[in-house]
């Protein structure tokens, strides 16, 4: 993923990303952790749909089993144990972990109904991020050249600073998949196995880390509420909704 440019602040003045026909993107949680393969066929599938015409946009919410991610940009030295499965993932960027207690939100939109603006999706998504942490009172900040949402810590030194988000998206039709990845209360100790995003001199951060106590319903609905205010209106749908791809047809 290219990085943001100054250019793309107009981003945040717009409603570039909103339809202008308010048709709302279902919104679905998975209870039960979904094994990578699994997700990455079901966005697919839903992403191919919706380019077709055949399916409304979504966001679906999730956790994964303990695993490591690979982006187009990965380099093979920055995966450093082989302590859990590593995938593929065929988005942007380099390394990064997903695992129990980190929010997965996939978000599968329709550009051609939103600015067609890549940059301004990632800025969009940033924003999102931001907006969430604000609500619980975390500071998240965009940094230039590093997609994702970031914390200082000062208390780790002069100038540290820590990532609490990571996004990554891809997009085919015009049709956007992959998404967010925020941290809520990981075992922050499994992105050992990883130089994260391929950046050694910053660190991980989550809500529990900085002291904030949260449940995952609690986050997703400030998620919620966060999305809606930058993308438009969504509408509460069932996990069966998705388009799936997983063993006798179920997500699992």
């Amino acid at each position: 993923m290219e990085a943001l440019t100054s250019g793309s602040d107009a981003c945040e003045t717009s409603n570039k990303l909103v339809r202008l026909d308010a048709r709302p993107v279902e919104w679905i949680i998975s209870a039960d952790p979904v094994p990578y393969p699994v997700a990455l066929e079901t966005m697919r599938a839903r992403a191919a749909a919706i380019a077709a015409g055949q399916a409304e946009e979504a966001v679906w919410l999730l956790e994964h089993p303990p695993l490591y991610t690979s982006g187009t940009s990965a380099h093979p030295e920055d995966l450093l144990s082989d302590r859990f499965p590593v995938y593929d993932a065929g988005r942007g960027g380099q390394y990064t972990y997903h695992g129990p207690g980190q929010r997965v939100a996939y978000v599968m939109l329709d550009l051609t109904r939103r600015g067609r603006d890549i940059r301004c999706l990632v800025k969009g998504l940033e924003g999102w991020v931001i907006d969430t942490l604000a609500a619980h009172n975390i500071a998240g900040e965009r940094r230039d050249g590093r997609i994702g949402v970031w914390v200082k810590r000062p208390d780790k030194g002069l100038l540290k600073e820590d990532k609490i988000a990571a996004i990554g998206v891809r997009v085919s039709k015009w049709v956007t998949f992959h998404g967010i990845s925020l941290n809520v209360m990981p075992d922050l100790s499994h992105y050992d196995g990883i130089v994260p995003c391929g950046i050694s001199d910053q660190g991980v951060t989550s809500f529990e880390d900085l002291g904030q106590l949260v449940s995952m319903p609690e986050v997703d609905s400030v998620l919620r509420r966060a999305f809606e205010g930058r993308f438009g209106p969504t509408v509460s749908a069932s996990e069966e909704s998705l388009v799936s791809t997983g063993p006798h047809g179920q997500v699992a």
